[in-house]
């Protein structure tokens, strides 16, 4: 398997689909990650495909207990004292530095909860079915040590638990349900056999602009979905440190002009994409959440 991996993604849609042929998992807030065992380490990817080991290096460390040939899909979370799941956190670690990623992994250590399984020591899983997938990586995570932060997600085959827990664990830091076909082999991109349903819908958006200084931009202008343009909410510091580094790459443009009037400058389309949670009216909210 070549390096990087494009992930499987979950179509939205307003329920959860019903019959057999269906198996549920809880969906955290946290960073999407794929997490390499070579023959000489581990690699973290995320989901654009960057190198984000530096930042995860507690996660890398617990890496080195699987067998060499394992890729496995999941999600990067971190705990609070109270056991929520915050993405803020997840988000600080993230835009870190290696040696305040490493403080902060002193302080707030990762967990990595695995969904699937691309490969294994055995070959290229990702042909197989859902149901397969999910067993072996079940056995796999049996062989870790019992403190291991590698854990496999919660799932279920009974519509009415999934349900459950998508209206009771929100607080903990659920997001929501994806459903997923047992029978399905893991294929890149977004597909029905992946379906997800969220506590608040978000989407990714094309970075065409920021306002601000270019080294601590303020807010961003994006390209949603529907066509149109629209600047973000204040970014946060973790999140404007992280974009940064992109912006600094680009070329000096000319101004633009959001839909409602407001300027910005311009950065060449596909640079970069953020996950935002937006409105479907006009002159609707678009709050800023990551960096894809």
């Amino acid at each position: 398997m070549d390096w990087p991996v494009s992930v499987a993604l979950a179509q939205s849609v307003p329920e959860l689909p019903t019959g057999t042929d269906w198996s549920y998992e809880v969906k955290l807030d946290g960073h999407r990650t794929i997490m390499w065992r070579t023959d000489d380490g581990v690699r973290l990817q995320a989901r654009s495909g960057r190198d984000v080991t530096a930042a995860w290096g507690d996660l890398a460390l617990a890496g080195h207990h699987l067998p060499a040939g394992t890729v496995l899909d999941g999600e990067a979370v971190i705990t609070t004292e109270d056991g929520r799941i915050s993405f803020e956190a997840a988000q600080a670690r993230a835009a870190s530095s290696p040696t305040r990623a490493h403080r902060l992994a002193v302080q707030r250590p990762a967990h990595y909860i695995a969904f699937d399984a691309l490969q294994l020591p055995s070959g290229d899983a990702r042909p197989r079915p859902y149901s397969e997938r999910r067993a072996a990586l079940l056995n796999l995570l049996a062989e870790l040590p019992v403190n291991t932060p590698i854990q496999a997600v919660s799932a279920t085959t009974d519509r009415d638990t999934a349900l459950t827990w998508y209206n009771t664990l929100h607080h903990q830091g659920i997001e929501g349900i994806v459903a997923k076909r047992v029978s399905s082999p893991y294929r890149a991109g977004r597909t029905g056999a992946w379906q997800k349903i969220r506590h608040a819908e978000t989407v990714d958006a094309d970075v065409i602009g920021y306002t601000g200084p270019k080294t601590r931009p303020r807010t961003l202008a994006v390209r949603l979905a529907n066509g149109r343009t629209a600047l973000t909410q204040t970014l946060s510091a973790p999140l404007a440190a992280q974009i940064a580094q992109v912006l600094v790459t680009a070329r000096p443009a000319k101004q633009g002009r959001a839909d409602t009037g407001e300027a910005y400058t311009r950065i060449p389309s596909g640079l970069a994409v953020v996950e935002v949670l937006a409105g479907t009216t006009r002159h609707a909210v678009v709050t800023p959440l990551r960096l894809r």
